[in-house]
């Protein structure tokens, strides 16, 4: 099925990253970075800090998008999700050499949230 793709309107401050394939490999969503960047957060005060700028911290696959299509993203964010296998532990993802590293949710690191629209 080939779906017809339309463009999000950007807001103010907006970067547009590109667009995530669901798992059928077609188009399934926009991926849109917010433009607020926070540091020295730990994985609870970044999801908090992402909800109330509207958005979410991005995927696992969402950072890899962000890696690849925005180069101006320097330090380590955290991503939304849990390590399945280890309690206490979040995925988080270092923008200076690509790395997806699974982190203490204590760790203080950066956050950026995204909006993703449906295609």
């Amino acid at each position: 099925m080939n779906k017809t793709i339309t463009y999000p309107e950007l807001k103010e401050g907006e970067l547009y990253s590109g667009i995530l394939l669901g798992e059928d490999g077609e188009p399934d969503h926009h991926v849109i970075l917010l433009p607020n960047n926070a540091v020295n957060l730990t994985w609870d005060e970044a999801m908090k800090f992402a909800s109330d700028a509207g958005g979410d911290l991005p995927t696992r696959r969402e950072q890899s998008l962000l890696f690849a299509n925005i180069p101006d993203l320097r330090g380590c964010y955290w991503s939304n999700t849990q390590h399945s296998g280890a309690s206490g532990y979040a995925w988080g993802q270092d923008f200076g050499y690509g790395d997806q590293d699974s982190l203490h949710q204590n760790t203080k690191l950066r956050a950026r949230a995204v909006r993703r629209s449906v295609i």
